[in-house]
């Protein structure tokens, strides 16, 4: 099936939804319906190795493309952990891939529960580059060290309190990151991406599904990811990589490694591990239930009506 695309702007499909909700077989049933490819807006999916820790799609490299289902999946599985990765980063990507697949005469899916890197694509966010100060950073450090992370994301909300919905309060780099800039340039962290020239005629659907069906399928999901040899890929990515990467911040390895540097109970980090998921998930719905543009839906059937009405106007 071809898709007759825009002569204003390319069309583009926009899933999002919080963490477990179902996003990628969504995106995958869509892809396969209307001829499209993914493209990925996961924050710790880029990277290699983070597999299992990441819900990652159990894809395959094949002539260079990440396949899964038959779909080529774009920006997943292509980061080594040491390096770091931006925003903007991100957005640049994003678009070259989106205009790619349009050049195919497909139509591209963009996929993910990162709140920012949607919106950096949807809206054209303008981020500005704010330089690592080094001085300052230094001096948030040994703030966290004498009075912990809780007490640099209070100032941080109390400086900026939409910064709450955007940043990982448990995630110090990204707390000490968010307060760096709004220190240097006396602005809110969360007013300093500004929406640009809209670039494509995006439909956004969202996944609803109920809370409690949602913590419970989390809880079942990080279960089976220690089935499945999650503390494995842990051991093996420290010892590849070392416990200092800022990808190892990520929810599923941070409360796993203190765990496994000590030889702790394990389930102690596994419990923590839920908790601090199931918060992720509140945010990420708190954030995607303000754009009032998202179409929400609680079926894949529901979700191709809207994508065919928005593609054949």
């Amino acid at each position: 099936m071809k898709i007759k695309q825009s002569t204003k702007k390319q069309k583009l499909i926009v899933i999002v939804g919080p963490t477990a909700s179902g996003k990628t077989e969504y995106a995958v049933e869509i892809a396969k319906k209307f001829n499209g490819e993914i493209v990925s807006a996961d924050s710790r999916q880029i990277y290699k190795g983070m597999n299992l820790g990441t819900a990652k799609p159990n894809g395959k490299w094949i002539n260079g493309k990440f396949i899964y289902k038959g779909i080529p999946h774009h920006l997943i599985d292509f980061l080594e952990p040491s390096c770091n990765f931006t925003v903007a980063q991100y957005k640049n990507l994003a678009i070259k891939k989106i205009k790619e697949i349009a050049k195919r005469k497909k139509i591209a899916v963009l996929i993910g529960g990162t709140g920012l890197y949607i919106k950096a694509v949807v809206d054209n966010l303008d981020i500005p580059e704010i330089p690592p100060q080094p001085n300052l950073r230094a001096k948030l450090e040994k703030k966290l060290k004498q009075k912990g992370i809780d007490y640099l994301f209070n100032k941080l909300i109390s400086l900026d309190p939409e910064a709450a919905y955007i940043i990982d309060p448990k995630n110090p780099r990204r707390v000490i990151r968010a307060l760096e800039i709004i220190l240097v340039t006396n602005k809110p962290f969360s007013s300093q991406r500004k929406s640009g020239r809209q670039l494509f005629d995006a439909l956004e659907i969202g996944i609803a599904i109920p809370k409690e069906k949602l913590f419970t399928r989390i809880d079942k999901r990080i279960d089976v990811m220690m089935q499945k040899g999650l503390l494995k890929e842990v051991k093996m990515l420290i010892q590849t990589y070392g416990e200092k990467r800022q990808a190892f911040d990520a929810i599923g390895y941070r409360e796993l490694i203190p765990y496994i540097r000590s030889q702790k109970n394990i389930g102690l980090g596994l419990e923590l591990m839920k908790k601090n998921t199931r918060n992720y998930a509140k945010r990420q719905l708190t954030w995607f239930k303000k754009d009032k543009r998202i179409n929400w839906v609680n079926s894949v059937s529901k979700a191709k009506t809207l994508v065919r009405a928005f593609l054949q106007k």
